[in-house]
């Protein structure tokens, strides 16, 4: 009876704690997000010609906002506009290094040519024979290069289960081997300590250990 109840539980908690957990990131998102409507005349506010709170207005605001945005500096006029708020950025102390980094990294990440978090490699971490899942997020810098003597790459190796925070390194490029494995799979196996393999991965079981704690 007790492995029953115990199969019981494990398989409502399959079904729940997604559910929850999910359900608890978008709330977070949204109210987040929602915050973005204080920016809005009190007049002008959903609450103020509706009579109570709209949840998510925030989420549409936010969108428009960017897309209004992207539109106008995806001009001449809107360019121009952007590089004189960003000169005057740049002569405020700290704030412009603040600004500074934000920007590189987001350009970065996020231009179509570049190769930041677009790959999956694994490498020899923390030490020879044990393998980590690490990010390719670009090539080490010249003097990197030239102390070495060795065409360098620069990985981010992420903890589980929040990949937010990691640990950035600098590796030989002949050490990094490159998966096949998509970005939003390796988050995924992150994420889940390791038990989500990817559908499409022919390793689809572990390997057997054998009883003295090497491979059989």
């Amino acid at each position: 009876m007790l492995a029953a109840l115990r199969r019981y539980v494990i398989a409502g908690l399959l079904v729940w704690l997604p559910l929850v957990v999910t359900g608890y990131v978008i709330k977070l998102l949204v109210d987040l997000l929602d915050y973005s409507v204080l920016v809005l005349p009190e007049a002008w506010r959903p609450e103020a010609w509706l009579g109570f709170d709209l949840p998510g207005a925030g989420v549409v605001l936010a969108v428009a906002i960017v897309l209004v945005t992207g539109m106008i500096v995806a001009n001449i006029v809107g360019r121009r506009l952007v590089h004189l708020g960003e000169a005057v950025v740049r002569r405020i102390p700290l704030v412009s290094t603040i600004y500074g980094a934000v920007k590189q990294v987001t350009e970065t990440v996020f231009s179509n040519g570049g190769e930041s978090f677009r790959k999956v490699v694994m490498i020899e971490y923390p030490r020879r024979g044990t393998w980590s899942i690490a990010f390719l997020t670009g090539t080490a810098t010249p003097e990197t290069r030239e102390r070495t003597g060795e065409d360098m790459v620069t990985v981010f190796v992420p903890t589980a289960p929040n990949p937010t925070s990691g640990f950035v390194l600098l590796t030989p490029r002949t050490e990094v081997t490159e998966l096949d494995m998509s970005v939003e799979d390796g988050l995924k196996f992150v994420m889940s300590l390791g038990v989500v393999i990817p559908s499409d991965d022919p390793v689809s079981a572990p390997l057997p250990v054998a009883r003295d704690g090497g491979r059989p």
